[in-house]
């Protein structure tokens, strides 16, 4: 038997962690196979969004800093799930299908709006990447987020 999720701060930062590990692992393993990038620059990357260009100038700390960046994206996406099914139970309910379209949903605003509007702004990418980043939004973003939810709505204490 599973451990209860007994709060949302629970589910948010289980899925936060989660998503963010997922999501890291999937950028480096796919952008280090297809570009070489290291995970450093990967990070510095996700950090120059912030800070532009001179991100990559920045070694350890730019890296540090783009992984808390993603960290707190990634927690950030799982506290709009669990806060949205509280409103919405659909989303506890049917956490397969609400968690697809919810990873299809982030990917789109965070390459359409988030990636606009940084300060590196947007190009479109190759096709292999969107691929990617629709399979690694809806398999690793919107179904875990999705499944912790659910489980956290079927076990909560504060039922009445």
């Amino acid at each position: 038997m599973r451990p209860a999720i007994r709060s949302a701060r629970a589910a948010i930062l289980a899925g936060g962690l989660i998503v963010s590990v997922l999501d890291i692992a999937d950028a480096f393993i796919v952008h280090g196979v297809r570009s070489g990038a290291s995970p450093v620059r990967i990070l510095q990357s996700i950090a120059s969004g912030l800070l532009g260009r001179d991100a990559y100038q920045g070694g350890a700390a730019m890296a540090a800093l783009g992984a808390a960046l993603h960290l707190f994206i990634a927690t950030t996406i799982a506290a709009v799930y669990v806060a949205a099914s509280v409103r919405v139970p659909v989303l506890a309910r049917r956490p397969i299908t609400c968690g697809f379209v919810y990873g299809l949903g982030v990917f789109l605003f965070m390459q359409y709006g988030v990636t606009t509007l940084s300060r590196i702004g947007w190009r479109p990418p190759a096709w292999p990447l969107v691929v990617n980043g629709v399979a690694i939004h809806m398999l690793g973003v919107g179904l875990p987020v999705a499944l912790l939810t659910a489980r956290w709505h079927r076990t909560r204490v504060d039922r009445v």
